[in-house]
C-alpha cells in the first residue's frame, strides 16, 4: 500500500499575528477532533515582514483561551519554498491574494492553490478583516469565520 502524503495548507495575513495563526489553530483543532491530524501539515505566515519573530497578538490568544484552543506561533513570512510545498495556500483579504499571486509568479515550481480562506464561508463573507485595531469582538469574529470556513474546507479538501 502505498504511503499517503499529507495534504497541506498554510493560512496567510498580512503580518501573522492576528488572523493566520488563530486560523491555524482552528484548523488544527478541526483535524484533531476529527483524527486526521496525520494528514495534514498545517502552518501560518505573513506575507510582509512586519512581525517577524513575534508570537500571536494577546487578544488573538485570550480568545483562543476561551474556546480552549492550543495556540502558539512565532510570526514568518512566507517563503518561496512554501509555494512549492504547500498544495493549498489561504489568505484573510484582497491583499494578501493579490501579495500571493505577485510573488507566485516569481516561483518556477509553484504548486499552491492561491484562494481566499473566505471563499468557503456559506455566507460568502469573503473577506476576514484584520483585528489588529479592533477590540475582542472582532477577534471573536475572526475566530469564528475561521472555524465555519476551516469546517467546509476540510470537508471540502477530505
Amino acid at each position: 500500500m502505498a504511503e499517503q502524503v499529507p495534504k497541506s495548507v498554510l493560512f496567510l495575513c498580512l503580518g501573522n499575528i492576528c488572523r493566520s495563526p488563530i486560523a491555524g489553530a482552528v484548523f488544527r483543532k478541526l483535524v484533531a477532533d476529527q483524527t486526521v491530524s496525520d494528514n495534514w501539515r498545517i502552518d501560518s505566515a505573513a506575507t510582509s515582514s512586519y512581525d517577524v519573530g513575534h508570537p500571536p497578538d494577546y487578544r488573538g490568544q485570550s480568545c483562543m483561551r476561551k474556546h480552549g484552543i492550543p495556540i502558539s506561533h512565532i510570526a514568518q513570512q512566507v517563503t518561496k519554498e512554501d509555494f512549492a510545498t504547500f498544495y493549498y495556500m489561504l489568505c484573510m483579504d484582497e491583499s494578501n491574494l493579490r501579495d500571493l499571486n505577485r510573488k507566485s509568479n516569481r516561483v518556477k515550481n509553484c504548486k499552491a492553490k492561491i484562494e481566499l480562506l473566505g471563499s468557503y464561508d456559506s455566507q460568502k463573507q469573503l473577506i476576514i478583516e484584520d483585528p489588529y485595531y479592533g477590540n475582542d469582538s472582532d477577534f471573536e469574529l475572526v475566530y469564528q469565520q475561521c472555524l465555519w470556513c476551516g469546517k467546509a474546507f476540510l470537508e471540502k479538501a477530505h
